[in-house]
């Protein structure tokens, strides 16, 4: 299930050797808030993980998978109604055909995710 322009767009995005920085804003409308939870919406942990992983396809141009995470801490509650734009860093080693990465979001100087894991290009 793609969440690229359904509960998220790029605002904008910027690239270096090593790693990349995407600004995104939520859409709050999207039907996932209905249920998580009504009147108090939660952008659920596995849709911020999906959110990491289409960046970084988009970013190579490349589908990926999943393989190990070595760590991952969701550090604040991301409410779509007060943070519309997330920073989503990413830093990354290519080594053979897999990809290892450091994510850190952010929203304004608030810390919502820690991510420390490997894909494997597909």
């Amino acid at each position: 299930m793609k969440l690229l322009n359904d509960l998220f767009e790029i605002m904008e995005s910027s690239a270096h050797e090593s790693d990349f920085i995407t600004t995104i804003k939520l859409f709050p409308g999207h039907i996932v808030y209905a249920g998580h939870f009504p009147g108090h919406p939660i952008t659920p942990g596995v849709m911020q993980l999906q959110i990491v992983h289409e960046l970084i396809e988009t970013h190579f141009g490349k589908a990926i998978k999943l393989i190990a995470v070595d760590d991952c801490k969701f550090l604040k509650i991301v409410n779509p109604e007060q943070e519309k734009e997330l920073r989503i860093a990413v830093k990354f080693t290519v080594t053979d055909s897999l990809l290892h990465v450091r994510v850190v979001g952010k929203h304004d100087a608030d810390m919502f995710l820690k991510l420390r894991g490997t894909y494997q290009f597909i």
